[in-house]
């Protein structure tokens, strides 16, 4: 709970009080690795904190093959947030990629906390600018740059990334094959 409230605390300042309330109003829950927290064709329920772990938010292209959009690693926040605020069909999976651990509020929690504590719709307005700057920031030189280059620039954004998960995500995320990698992999070495 502490890696939370400190989270938090970056975005915005909140009183012992408020404080207490979001300790009351998380639960803990533990994912094993490739286990969801969200899938497509479901409304999104529930936002969650990585405390341990990492997940991969995916969707499967119209060939069937199933592409990783991003990585969420630890002391981020992981939701759907079109599918959980507007009620309405997720169209991409968050999947466990290795066991995690995460800090999570019910749809009725989080709300509450919007309706009881003055000014945390303003801080998790920072959150979410901030997730999505990091998501622009982490996709757009994949547009422009080669197969070689992306991979060196994933080990700059994601450091903690590229040991704990399997190469198929790390190369579907870079939008290239598993051989590919593997010898940009044997190549950089």
């Amino acid at each position: 709970m502490k890696e939370l409230i400190e989270y938090i605390l970056q975005f915005g300042s909140l009183n012992q009080q408020q404080i207490d309330l979001i300790s009351r109003k998380a639960t803990e829950l533990e994912l094993r690795k490739d286990e969801y927290f969200s899938e497509a064709g479901k409304i999104a329920r529930q936002v969650g904190f990585v405390i341990e772990g990492i997940t991969r938010v995916c969707y499967y292209n119209n060939k069937g093959e199933e592409i990783t959009k991003y990585f969420i690693e630890e002391q981020n926040l992981v939701v759907d947030i079109e599918s959980f605020n507007d009620e309405i069909c997720s169209t991409a999976y968050v999947q466990a990629v290795t066991d995690c651990k995460l800090i999570v509020f019910s749809k009725k929690d989080w709300q509450e906390l919007l309706n009881t504590i003055v000014g945390w719709d303003t801080i998790v307005h920072k959150i979410i600018s901030k997730a999505l700057m990091q998501k622009v920031a982490r996709r757009s030189p994949l547009v422009t740059e080669d197969a070689t280059e992306r991979y060196l620039k994933f080990l700059e954004i994601y450091p903690t990334v590229a040991n704990r998960v399997p190469l198929s995500y790390i190369a579907s995320y870079l939008g290239i094959t598993q051989s590919s990698l593997s010898r940009i992999r044997k190549n950089i070495r």
